[in-house]
Formats: structure tokens, C-alpha cells, sequence
């Protein structure tokens, strides 16, 4: 492997590594999700849009698209909030062991919008996902309400990722990132403005969650996504999306070591969690597999 994909490849997983962590914060983090949300997109938006200007790239884009932008910043705000209002209700292992779920979702989602054929193996390892979960929900009933937000954040986020898939292939991942950024920002920065939310109380935040904000969207999401840009220069985007099914993994183990007892789920919820996550993995296997053949 040369100098520079084994580099890559080591880079790729620390920035799972650090997606992985981005529960946990989420859970270290005492605001409720709505602004922990919103403070992690403003960060990572003023981060961002620095970043873009000392490289001086080009922020101009056709008003059309710059709609289609702000609508994509929308659901992943949307997802964000279900994601950590779903850690604040339920745990971390909870939380990401459903949100393993995107990758069939956005199965489900592209033939829609790409207008290909349903894959058969797709269904398959979706039947399994669905056993997975249903391990997970008879036996984790007290965490139902967290388990439910879980899954539509990952749908949320099959949805995003499908979108961008569109987007990813006409324009800059930097230009599209700070847009659908700040369209989140936008959206939430509205809500809270109508209902009366933007008070000073708003923006008294104690320095423990300033500083875990400040990781949130600096390292786990404007430096993440820029780096992860870079990466998908020297690695195929098979190796890269079976190496970030592993944030699951990582997450749970973190979570175990940093909340202990809290975290700590029946023997059928990782049976559960096992499956899906397994599935998963195949899912990506099997793909590089049939695309090898052809």
C-alpha cells in the first residue's frame, strides 16, 4: 500500500474514531438538544466558512441550488436533534446501535431517487436488520421513546446522505457542507426566534459545556468533514464506507468505558446490535464483491 493510502487510512479511522465520540459528548453535554445543535452548527459554520476563505474558494452559487442547499441543512438538523434528543432519552449503545439502520434505509431511498432496481441482497440483510431490532426493542422496552427517535434519525440521515449523493458529484464538498451548515442554522435560529426562545438564558452556557461545544463542532464536524474530503483522494469510497460502518462499534465501547454502569444493556440488546452492525458490513462486502465480478 503506498505512503500515502496507509496514511489516509489511518487518518480515516481516527476521524470514525472521533465520529464515534460525537455521542458521548452528546451525553457530557448538559443542554438539551435543540441548542447543542445549534450552537454545534453555528461553530462549525464560522469554522468552516474561515477555513474556505483562507483557501480562498469561491462561496458564489446559482439561487436554485442554494434552496436545494438550505432543505438539505434542514433534515440534518432534523437529524441531529433526533439523534441527541434520542442519547438525552435513552444511552449511547441505544442510540447507535439504531442509527446501523441508514445504510438500508438509504437502500430503500435510492432506487427512488437514483431510479434503479431494488437489490435482492439488500432486502435480505434488511430482514435481518429488522430481527436485529426487534431483539433490541422486546427486550429494551424502557428505552422505546429513544429507540424511536434513533430510527428516525437514521432515516434523517439516509435521506441527507442521498440528497448529498446528488449534490456530491456538481459542486465543492466545502461549498456544499457550509450551505447545508448554515441552513440548518437558519431553519433552527427561525424556530427559536418564533417561539420566543433567543432569550439571554439562551446563551448561558456553563465553560464544560462551552468547551465540549467547542469540540463538537471544530474536531467532530468542521474538521472531520475536511479532512474526510481529502481522504477520498487516495482511498476507494468502498473502503471508506466500510471503515465508517465501524462508528457504531467505537461509540458503544466508548461509551461502556466513559458511563459504565449506565451503558451497560441486556445480552440481547448486543446480540441485537451485532446483527444489524454485521449486516451492515456485509452489505458493503458483498457490494465490492458483485462490482469486482462484473
Amino acid at each position: 500500500m503506498p505512503k500515502d493510502n496507509i496514511k489516509s487510512y489511518l487518518q480515516l479511522h481516527f476521524i470514525v474514531f472521533i465520529w464515534g465520540f460525537t455521542a458521548v459528548i452528546g451525553a457530557l453535554i448538559s443542554l438539551d438538544a435543540l441548542p447543542l445543535v445549534w450552537f454545534r452548527m453555528s461553530i462549525a459554520v464560522l469554522i468552516i466558512l474561515l477555513y474556505m476563505l483562507i483557501k480562498r474558494m469561491p462561496l458564489k452559487i446559482p439561487p436554485k441550488t442554494l434552496v436545494g442547499f438550505l432543505i438539505a441543512g434542514l433534515i440534518i438538523a432534523l437529524h441531529w436533534l433526533t439523534f441527541f434528543k434520542a442519547i438525552k432519552v435513552s444511552n449511547v449503545s441505544v442510540t447507535l446501535a439504531c442509527l446501523s439502520t441508514g445504510a438500508f434505509f438509504t437502500s430503500l431511498l435510492e432506487p427512488i431517487f437514483f431510479k434503479r432496481k431494488v437489490i435482492w441482497y439488500e432486502v435480505l440483510f434488511g430482514l435481518f436488520v429488522v430481527g436485529g431490532l426487534y431483539l433490541i426493542f422486546r427486550f429494551e422496552g424502557d428505552y422505546m421513546y429513544g429507540i424511536v427517535l434513533a430510527l428516525t434519525s437514521a432515516f434523517l440521515s439516509a435521506c441527507f446522505s442521498t440528497i448529498n449523493g446528488i449534490y456530491a458529484k456538481q459542486y465543492n464538498s466545502s461549498v456544499v457542507s457550509l450551505y447545508e451548515l448554515f441552513g440548518g442554522v437558519l431553519f433552527l435560529s427561525l424556530y427559536l426566534l418564533f417561539t420566543g426562545s433567543f432569550t439571554a438564558d439562551f446563551f448561558i452556557v456553563s465553560m464544560s459545556d462551552w468547551l465540549w461545544l467547542f469540540v463538537l463542532g471544530s474536531i467532530c464536524t468542521a474538521y472531520a468533514f475536511i479532512v474526510s474530503v481529502d481522504i477520498m483522494k487516495f482511498l476507494s469510497p468502498y473502503t471508506v464506507m466500510l471503515t465508517i460502518n465501524l462508528e457504531p462499534v467505537y461509540g458503544i465501547i466508548l461509551a461502556l468505558i466513559v458511563f459504565n454502569e449506565k451503558e451497560k444493556m441486556s445480552w440481547t440488546f448486543y446480540v441485537g446490535a451485532a446483527i444489524i452492525i454485521t449486516m451492515v458490513i456485509l452489505n458493503g462486502i458483498l457490494k465490492k464483491y458483485i462490482k469486482t465480478e462484473k
